[in-house]
Parts: C-alpha cells; structure tokens; sequence
C-alpha cells in the first residue's frame, strides 16, 4: 500500500466518526494544556527569581564570621571562639588581585527622626563601593565619600521610599537627620531599587560602616561584600580570599558565599520544581492514552470487516498495523496542537489578568510537549493495531 493511501485511510478513519475522535484528542488535548501552563508558570517563576538574584550581578562574593563545618570534640584548653570581621580585614580584602569594589557591612533597625517627622526602618552601614558591588545608583546629590573606613564623617544617604516618608516632596540634601542616638548629615538619596526577596531595599538608610559599628555598640562586621572583575571565575577569587584571612585569623573561622555558586544551586532547584509540576500535569497525558487505546480497540472491533477485506486484497499484516498505529498518532497529534493552542492562550489570558504573576513559555517545551502527545498516540495504538494485525481474514470477512 502506498504510503498517501494509507495516510487518506488513517484521517478517513479519524474524520468517519468525528464526535468519538473529538472526544478522544480531547484527552489529549488537555493534558497537553496542563502541561504547558504549568511549566509555563513554573519557568516564569524560575526565571524571575533569577533576574531577582542578578540585578546586583553575579560577580560578587560574600565574607561572614564564622565557619559552617562538623568536627570531632574540640581539643581542650584551645579557645574556639570565632574571630570577628575587622575594617583591617575589609581593607586586605580590597587590595587582593580581580578585586574591583568592597564593602564592610553592618546594619540594624533603628528609629530615623527628620523633618519633624520619625520612622524606624533598616541603617545599613556601608562602604563607599557599595555602588560598584550592588550597582546603586544616586538620584540626587551624592553617595558616601570614600574616606578611611575609621575615620568616616556623620554623613547618610537616603533611599527613595524613606525620603519620600521623611520629606515628601521637600529636597533632603543637608538636612539633620537623627539614627538613633546620633546626628548625620544628608548628601544624597538613591535611585528606585524595588524589592528583594520581599526586603524593600528602598525603605533603607545609609551611613558608614565605622559610624554603624559606633551606633549599634559592634566589635566586628556582620558580612563583608566584595566585587570581582567581570569573566574571572569564582574559583581564583575565593582561593585569595581565603588565603588573606586565613592568614591574618590564623585559621579559617569565615564562611565565604558566591553568587555564582548561589546561582548554581538555585537553578538547579528551581529547575526541578518546573520539571515536579510538569510531571504533575503530564498525569492527564495519561488518562488521554488510556482514551485512545480504548476508541482504537472498540475501532478495531467494528471495522473487523474492512480489515478482512484488506487482507483477502493482498494487503500485508504490517501493514495494517501501522494503519492503525498511524490512526493513533494522528489522533493524539492533533490532540498535541489543540493542546498546545489551549495552553499557551490560558497562559497569556493568566499572564493578563495578573500582569505580576511571570509566565513563559519556551520553545523547546512546545517541541517536547508535541513529540510526547506522539509518542502516547504510538504506545497507545500498539495494541489495538497488533490485534487488527492478528485477525484472521476468513473470520475477519465473516465478521457483521
């Protein structure tokens, strides 16, 4: 048989009986759709949680006190108290090799009173390549000078939402402003930075590091941040890193954190999440197989006739296997289309009606759902087809 004869067979099948076949591509069609909208969900999300992660760059490495391990019992009469984070510390660190910006951090919560008006909000204490390392940006007036981290003045920028709350419409540059116990100076106030993580990075102050560890009464730093040059790995930068500090602590009591290994490891988690809620939605793929494998069956039985006929004709038993092999495929392909329609439409209308919530779609998802909806049809129809292949033509040409 050739091969446009036995294709105009499969959708003559297909069309002969077309509220049946509807309903049996329907199967199919939406367990495709469930697929598609929940990995688009689910790559939307994944995507946006990493450009959440990567508006500060992904060439930074973060230095903490103290080490994350497991060990034996401590030796005794050895102190193992942790070595705090110093302002020498930071100041080594800033010198090494790739290194290209450095901040000492400490923050806390404390009431900000300006303007008549008070507010209790996050002060961060920062060092002057804070703009380098997390690619801030002033609006107006300027960032923190870069002087001696010891000897930094009283001086304090702003973030956008709490400008706005302490001085609304009124420019704050040289105003007063009180943190706590002590007196700052404004000289500028920064661009809209949005959210992190659920931390509003603009409802923030921000005054030098030593001025910080003065306010909240701190020996050491809580972290220190550093910068490397764009195209080195993070590898080289974390062997210096800990080299300089082991050597100033004398043993390695601080934990060093990339964004590229953070990355890495949340990629990869996100990534099986996206993989779980496909595999969830692929369940309804399978309720679409077993419809075609029960349509095909009850297919097989009532063209018994027609098969008898084909093979008293001269047509081959593989032959009429893969006609019904090729009905199958056909009905779970088109199944794969209407599904694919029916998802991606679903996960624009989402994407619409809650601009917030991020949906993609990828291309190669689109291939990979349209080729399982193919493989299913196949897998499916076997049965059915090695049966109508079994039948013998005499009985089959008996057959009412």
């Amino acid at each position: 048989m050739l091969i446009p004869d036995a294709i105009w067979l499969a959708l003559r099948a297909v069309t002969a009986q077309r509220l049946r076949s509807f309903l049996t591509l329907l199967g199919i069609a939406v367990g495709i759709a469930a697929v598609i909208l929940l990995t688009s969900i689910g790559e939307g999300i994944h995507r946006f949680v990493l450009a959440e992660f990567t508006q500060f760059g992904t060439n930074i490495a973060s230095i903490s006190p103290g080490k994350v391990k497991t060990s034996g019992p401590a030796p005794t009469g050895i102190p193992t108290s942790v070595r705090p984070l110093t302002l020498d510390d930071a100041r080594a660190l800033a010198h090494l090799p790739y290194i290209t910006g450095m901040t000492a951090t400490v923050w806390g919560n404390s009431e900000v009173n300006a303007n008549g008006r008070l507010r209790r909000t996050t002060v961060n204490g920062v060092s002057a390549d804070i703009l380098k390392v997390y690619q801030l940006k002033v609006r107006t007036g300027h960032f923190l000078p870069d002087e001696e981290l010891e000897n930094a003045r009283a001086l304090l920028v702003l973030g956008a939402k709490l400008k706005e709350e302490l001085f609304g419409n009124a420019n704050p540059l040289g105003a007063r402003v009180r943190v706590g116990n002590l007196q700052f100076r404004v000289i500028g106030v920064l661009e809209a930075k949005g959210q992190f993580l659920g931390i509003d990075l603009d409802d923030a102050a921000y005054i030098p590091t030593a001025r910080a560890l003065e306010l909240y009464n701190r020996v050491g730093l809580m972290k220190i941040d550093v910068a490397y040059q764009e195209g080195v790995a993070a590898a080289p930068v974390v062997a210096l890193i800990k080299a300089s500090l082991t050597a100033r602590h004398g043993r390695e009591d601080f934990t060093i954190t990339t964004q590229e290994d953070m990355l890495r490891t949340l990629s990869k988690i996100l990534d099986i999440l996206t993989m779980a809620v496909g595999a969830l939605g692929s369940i309804s793929l399978l309720v679409g197989g077993v419809g075609i494998v029960t349509i095909m069956t009850i297919a097989v039985t009532e063209r018994t006739s027609e098969i008898g006929l084909l093979v008293a004709l001269g047509a081959r038993r593989n032959t009429i296997r893969w006609l019904f092999l090729g009905e199958a495929v056909t009905l779970s392909a088109l199944g794969g289309v209407m599904g694919l329609l029916l998802g991606i439409g679903l996960a624009q209308l989402i994407h619409l009606a809650l601009p917030a919530l991020p949906v993609h779609t990828p291309l190669v998802f689109v291939m990979l759902a349209e080729l399982v909806a193919v493989v299913i049809g196949l897998l499916a129809g076997v049965l059915p087809a090695s049966a109508a292949a079994r039948l013998d033509p005499v009985e089959a040409l008996r057959a009412e």
